[in-house]
């Protein structure tokens, strides 16, 4: 039996809702704490979609195979009225970077719905990276407001000129993962 929720066989979806979540991630937690991020494919029914993506962040401390993995799950709906995305960020533990692949492949097989595996993209904290995935979807599908289109830039930053703020997590540290919910522009 075919899956019925699987893309293209219940309509469109949101295609905004991936890349939007994930401006919304670099926006909370910063592209430099980043090192690789898993795109599940989406349950999609119409103009609703909900998804998940998983991702690896830079661990504090000394050893630098050690991973922060948190989820964002979102759900999105584009109604005649807009558009609606929410998105939370829930840390899930540390692991060793090693083990990530087999704690992807325990996500998919719990899961109730095969929809096949996820997309690993390797960010590795570089802007770059991050720019080359955003970069994969249409533009008008970006958040304007959020970065990279906006939102704070690091020219605009009065910290950048003498070099990177303090309360900003360099490439190997750990960022703040505080949950945000509610949603996004």
């Amino acid at each position: 039996m075919k899956d019925r929720n699987r893309r293209g066989d219940q309509g469109p979806g949101v295609p905004e809702a991936v890349p939007r979540t994930l401006q919304r991630l670099w926006q909370e937690v910063g592209v430099e704490s980043v090192d690789r991020v898993w795109v599940f494919p989406p349950m999609i029914s119409g103009r609703k979609e909900s998804g998940l993506l998983a991702v690896s962040l830079f661990a504090a401390g000394e050893d630098p195979d050690r991973r922060v993995l948190v989820a964002l799950p979102y759900s999105a709906e584009r109604t005649g009225k807009g558009l609606t995305l929410e998105a939370s960020l829930l840390e899930h533990g540390e692991a060793p970077l090693d083990r990530l692949p087999r704690v992807m492949e325990g996500v998919v097989k719990r899961t109730e719905t095969d929809l096949g595996e996820p997309r690993e993209v390797e960010i590795l904290g570089s802007e770059e990276r991050l720019l080359e995935c955003l970069g994969a979807f249409e533009p008008d599908l970006l958040d304007p407001d959020l970065p990279p289109l906006g939102g704070p830039a690091s020219d605009d930053d009065p910290a950048s000129e003498d070099g990177p703020a303090s309360e900003e997590p360099q490439a190997g540290e750990a960022a703040s993962v505080s949950p945000f919910t509610g949603p996004l522009p």
